[in-house]
């Protein structure tokens, strides 16, 4: 296991890692909208919370030797299912090529009082 971690990413805000490669994988953690150069939450709603969060797992997954199209799956995590269409606006957006199997669900909260938070894992080939 070889634990992947840049500094163009939020650092993790506990004991984890912000990705780790086992194999030809990559396990992302959950990402929420923290903008790297702040370290606070951006402002906005759900689109500009998923945009951030999907820069942040763009820029931990470069730093594994991936990128966006390598991804094979998401969860993602949204603090209301109302903003599914919004955040699925701005996800289409990231993901043209190959679309990774997903599954969303409704939480109660997430750090920071974030709207949303996505893991991802990859496979090199």
């Amino acid at each position: 296991m070889k634990t992947i971690a840049t500094d163009k990413a939020p650092a993790a805000i506990g004991p984890y890692s912000q990705a780790v490669k086992v194999g030809n994988f990559i396990h992302t953690s959950g990402q929420i909208p923290i903008d790297p150069r702040t370290n606070q939450i951006v402002s906005g709603g759900i689109r500009q919370q998923t945009g951030q969060v999907l820069e942040n797992l763009r820029l931990i997954l470069k730093a594994g030797g991936a990128g966006l199209e390598n991804v094979v799956k998401t969860t993602v995590f949204l603090k209301d299912m109302a903003d599914f269409a919004s955040f699925n606006e701005i996800y289409s957006r990231f993901f043209t090529r190959s679309l990774p199997a997903r599954s969303t669900v409704e939480v109660a909260a997430l750090p920071k009082g974030a709207l949303i938070e996505i893991e991802a894992i990859a496979v090199l080939e």
